[in-house]
């Protein structure tokens, strides 16, 4: 008889993914033999991915980019004529385009502070979600997004993508099997030596730039030279810092292995350490805990500013009562109970071999992750991170970043993942908008 480890080893490793064709999420099926067409909203570093992930899927195609940005869009709009063979189009304010029906999905790529409204209204309006990690700014937005999506019945994707892995797919399902026996804890880790982002000065808008609609949902600030393109992750006014910015991945790999969704006591202890009183809110060392029923638990160890790697740059350990897996974007390595190594996996472009890396590192994991999208689009294929899961990650790093601002054990209610008896912490759940902004169903 073939087990189902077996069985997963044979057609996991010779497919881009383990999505299975459902029955449900027929509606809104554009038809077996066209593509989808996807605009992508925010031209920055993973819109470049994502566009050659969608050149290379063979199921969608990038027919319209948008940015506030007039640089960056056209410099992007030049990246996709030689990287996908085909200009897009380009449009500055994304409502536009959110009423374009030849457009039937959107792709978030935009500042953190814009993905759960960008994503609603896209919703709102007929089209298919994929939104980046994390899906939201505040855990308020969060319930949000899901509650949009069960409304709206689109399909709505969560960028993390090694959910769409061949090995971490394989990975799952050895866990589930009982290869490393009864999995209790997972521990995700990150390591950077980011720079300090001084101190900014207030100064004109530039010409190149819609600051307006660029701050949208966020309440009013004047500009400053630090912020645009990449320093607004360490402002709480857009960004969430690194537990969301590369945190979520590997905290989502941890619940995924352990099987787990909220939490019932989260505690965070770290701060900023480094850059000597610059603009960087956020926490540049962070070590959160997160505790679940049945006595299993997550910890999440990001250090932004401090590159030592002693076991790599990043990365997800599951321990289990009989051995370990250490899983990253590009393998899967097995220990027994006392550290010794049993086997290793790696991804390749094919996902045949295990003995070849994958040339395209997390690109090739976007690759299968967009292919995965644009198929439950086309034939009903089931996601490999819709938004009801991938969102709960979202909150887990949401519950992070408030237990350490607060300074705080947070009591979490492991059904809804809302904070039980803390006004403080409570005060945190929703951010202020500006008028007019605020995203409603």
């Amino acid at each position: 008889m073939t087990t189902r480890r077996e069985f997963i080893k044979n057609t996991a490793l010779t497919t881009a993914g383990l999505s299975l064709v459902s029955a449900a999420g027929f509606s809104n099926i554009i038809g077996a033999n066209s593509k989808v067409n996807i605009a992508i909203l925010g031209c920055g570093g993973r819109a470049h991915s994502l566009a050659k992930a969608i050149a290379d899927s063979g199921n969608s195609s990038v027919t319209h980019i948008c940015d506030v940005d007039k640089n960056r869009l056209e410099k992007f709009q030049g990246y996709c004529t030689t990287t996908n063979g085909n200009t897009p189009e380009m449009e500055s304010d994304f409502r536009v385009l959110l009423e374009n029906k030849d457009i039937d999905a959107v792709a978030v790529a935009t500042p953190e502070h814009w993905h759960a409204p960008m994503a609603i209204m896209a919703m709102q309006a007929g089209k298919h979600v994929y939104v980046e990690k994390p899906c939201s700014h505040n855990p308020h937005e969060t319930e949000l997004l899901i509650a949009a999506q069960k409304k709206y019945k689109m399909q709505c994707q969560m960028g993390n993508q090694q959910r769409s892995s061949v090995t971490s797919t394989l990975a799952m399902a050895d866990i589930k099997d009982g290869i490393i026996g009864r999995v209790y804890a997972g521990k995700a880790h990150y390591r950077n030596a980011r720079k300090t982002i001084g101190i900014g000065k207030k100064v004109e808008v530039p010409s190149f730039l819609d600051w307006d609609l660029w701050q949208g949902p966020a309440p009013r600030e004047a500009y400053r030279d630090n912020v645009h393109p990449y320093n607004w992750h360490w402002f709480k006014a857009w960004g969430t810092g690194e537990i969301h910015n590369n945190g979520t991945h590997e905290i989502d790999i941890c619940r995924w292995a352990l099987g787990v969704d909220y939490p019932t006591r989260v505690v965070s202890a770290g701060g900023r350490l480094h850059g000597q009183g610059d603009d960087w809110e956020y926490y540049d060392t962070q070590m959160a805990s997160y505790e679940f029923e049945d006595g299993k638990m997550i910890t999440w160890d990001g250090r932004s500013c401090n590159s030592y790697k002693p076991t790599g740059g990043r990365g997800a350990t599951i321990f289990g009562t009989e051995g370990s897996i250490v899983l990253d974007r590009g393998k899967y390595e097995l220990f027994d109970i006392r550290g010794k190594k049993i086997s290793s996996k790696k991804e390749n472009q094919q996902g045949t071999s295990n003995n070849t890396a994958d040339t395209r590192g997390f690109d090739g994991l976007t690759v299968n992750h967009m292919k995965n999208f644009a198929n439950a689009i086309l034939k009903g294929e089931k996601l490999n991170a819709p938004i009801a899961d991938g969102a709960i990650s979202t909150q887990l790093c949401h519950l992070g970043n408030i237990a350490q601002a607060v300074g705080e054990s947070l009591d979490v209610d492991p059904k809804t993942g809302r904070i039980l008896k803390n006004k403080k912490a409570n005060k945190l759940w929703k951010r202020d908008y500006e008028k007019g902004w605020e995203p409603k169903l």
